[in-house]
């Protein structure tokens, strides 16, 4: 298989930030369907901010996953955590 040695030029704007930012954050979180692949396919292809923002997403999913471990909460911090919630209720 060939590669596309010219790549289809992406637009430097989005047009609609919120929403796009939005439908490919329901993407990543599994919130979508798998419809929404395809449409995802095409707005990252014509779209820089759309493919940046997914990518920057999903790199910083990844690292959350492989870096965050259970650890054990120490009980004192659990509680003041505590605490300070209900302080601000």
């Amino acid at each position: 298989m060939e590669k596309d040695l010219n790549p289809p030029e992406r637009k430097l704007k989005c047009d609609d930030v919120s929403k796009c930012f939005q439908l490919l954050e329901s993407i990543l979180d599994g919130q979508e369907q798998s419809d929404s692949n395809g449409t995802l396919d095409h707005k990252l292809a014509k779209c820089q901010p759309c493919f940046e923002y997914y990518n920057l997403e999903q790199a910083i999913r990844e690292v959350l996953k492989t870096k965050c471990t259970k650890q054990p909460v120490p009980s004192e911090l659990a509680s003041n955590i505590r605490q300070k919630i209900e302080e601000i209720k």
